[in-house]
């Protein structure tokens, strides 16, 4: 099934409700943006003269032309790659060229920064800025036919964040992502037409992908006025719109909650918060509930390659706060998705029992076919069918799945493991820390000794030995940081997603 007929469906049922609004205002109704993505496909194929299969990357911010945009390629039968706008140029034309495209639609300010690295692109022919005339002037054709596709055709070329390297483009079929979105209704949330999605994050990841199943129920699509995540817009939203739905990286949610004015805020619209994309911190989580409720959130553990959902915690085990491992529960990334295989494995792929912590693998519809023109990185993550995620884990015995980090960031010191998430969870304890992150630093003896970055709440002081006692009350000893930095803030990438990479390097040019 070509995607773009979730669109066609939701516009027969749905054409009077509204499709997608910006602020607090309705931008287009299902049936106005029903009309207008046909036309659209049609400029692209006779006016852009794009071929079946083509890509055509989208590097916008949060906007109401993005999913017209988007629905208008798939009805052309085209892929779409979405990019982050928060990139640097040089960025953006990395994954421009890499994947290939052909043209690319834009916000006016980043059609500008394009056209100031155009000579990096040669094969993009068409520079298409979605706030200009130009872009208007594609829906003057006659409306064209959907295209035909077949379930492995490519859909979205999914990049990843790049946080050790290159970005590379995961392939998302059509089959792949409507496994998503039918895993959504199945574990995740039910939507009904009067709902909304409002998209703080950007639409080239998570909130994006999570569109679609919104589109496909009639569902509003709301996009902030500041195209991003403020707390007071976000809060003012929630206020005006029922039913709101948001997906938020954990980062997120810590700034909402830590927000003087969410107190007082009217949050009554709030559906769900979907947080997935890094650590919940259990502290973080169990403040989260007690402001907003314990029936508003649900948890992913995904990957782009695999998207959104591995496993996840649905909204009722964050109800079932009687429970006796209610916190390990509710702390962990939950259970195995309906319509897909997890293990936890060894080094050798042989599967490891109950408790037991090793690399987390998947096979199913939602897996990606492989990366894009990168044969080699296909082959160290697809295994007989198995995605090889690089996070390491272990199921317990009610088939909860607790990661402990990724694989690269696990430290060894002394012969033993240790997973930083663990020592992340102790320090956070303590009232006076904010964030925090733990590193590796090489050790002569010890192989690596345990370094902790720390970022001190407002108004707030850290004593050292404080921190120290706190992880000696509740850790083994060798898991203890040897050294405690105190920064302003963490480094992170622009999904929020904090940058362990960058530690280890600050370390690492100290020591040359």
């Amino acid at each position: 099934m070509n995607l773009a007929s979730l669109l066609r469906h939701a516009s027969l049922t749905y054409g009077d409700r509204p499709a997608i609004s910006v602020g607090t205002k309705v931008h287009q109704s299902y049936g106005e943006l029903a009309d207008r993505v046909p036309r659209l496909a049609s400029g692209l194929a006779n006016e852009l003269e794009l071929k079946h299969g083509e890509r055509v990357a989208l590097v916008m911010k949060n906007c109401a032309a993005y999913f017209e945009a988007m629905f208008a390629c798939w009805h052309a039968g085209l892929a779409v790659v979405p990019i982050n706008a928060k990139l640097h140029p040089r960025e953006l034309a990395f994954i421009i060229s890499n994947s290939g495209s052909a043209a690319c639609f834009a916000t006016a300010e980043l059609a500008d920064a394009i056209e100031g690295v155009r000579d990096e692109l040669p094969e993009l022919r068409q520079l298409v800025s979605v706030d200009a005339a130009a872009y208007e002037a594609l829906f003057s054709d006659t409306p064209m036919p959907m295209a035909d596709v077949v379930p492995e055709d490519l859909a979205w070329l999914f990049y990843t964040s790049g946080t050790t390297g290159r970005p590379k483009g995961a392939m998302l079929t059509h089959r792949v992502l409507t496994s998503m979105i039918m895993n959504y209704y199945a574990d995740v949330d039910g939507i009904e037409p009067q709902d909304c999605m409002i998209h703080c994050a950007p639409l080239s990841h998570g909130s994006g992908v999570y569109g679609l199943p919104h589109i496909a129920r009639g569902a509003n699509n709301v996009m902030p006025e500041s195209g991003g995540f403020d707390v007071a817009e976000t809060l003012d939203l929630i206020a005006h719109w029922p039913g709101a739905t948001f997906f938020f990286a954990p980062t997120m949610v810590t700034r909402l909650i830590n927000a003087e004015i969410t107190a007082s805020a009217d949050t009554s619209n709030l559906k769900t918060i979907v947080y997935g994309g890094g650590p919940m911190y259990l502290e973080d989580l169990l403040k989260a509930m007690d402001l907003l409720g314990r029936d508003k959130f649900v948890q992913i553990y995904g990957q782009g390659e695999a998207p959104m959902t591995i496993t996840g915690n649905p909204k009722r085990i964050f109800r079932e706060a009687d429970h006796p491992r209610y916190h390990e529960r509710v702390g962990s990334t939950g259970l195995i998705r309906t319509d897909l295989e997890v293990k936890v494995v060894d080094e050798q792929g042989e599967e490891l029992p109950t408790g037991e912590i090793g690399e987390v693998i998947c096979r199913g519809d939602v897996v990606m076919v492989g990366y894009w023109a990168n044969e080699e990185a296909t082959a160290k993550s697809l295994k007989d069918g198995w995605l090889w995620t690089g996070d390491v884990g272990s199921f317990d015995e009610e088939g909860f799945l607790t990661l402990k980090d990724r694989s690269k960031d696990m430290i060894i010191s002394g012969g033993s493991n240790i997973y930083p998430r663990e020592v992340e969870e102790v320090l956070l304890r303590h009232p006076g820390v904010y964030e925090c992150a733990v590193v590796g630093r090489p050790h002569p003896d010890w192989g690596e000794e345990v370094i902790a970055f720390v970022v001190q709440a407002d108004g707030g002081t850290v004593d050292e030995k404080e921190l120290d006692q706190l992880c000696l009350d509740n850790i083994a000893r060798f898991k203890r940081p040897k050294e405690y930095r105190f920064v302003t803030e963490l480094a992170k990438n622009n999904y929020g997603k904090i940058l362990k990479t960058e530690l280890r390097n600050l370390m690492d040019a100290e020591s040359a």
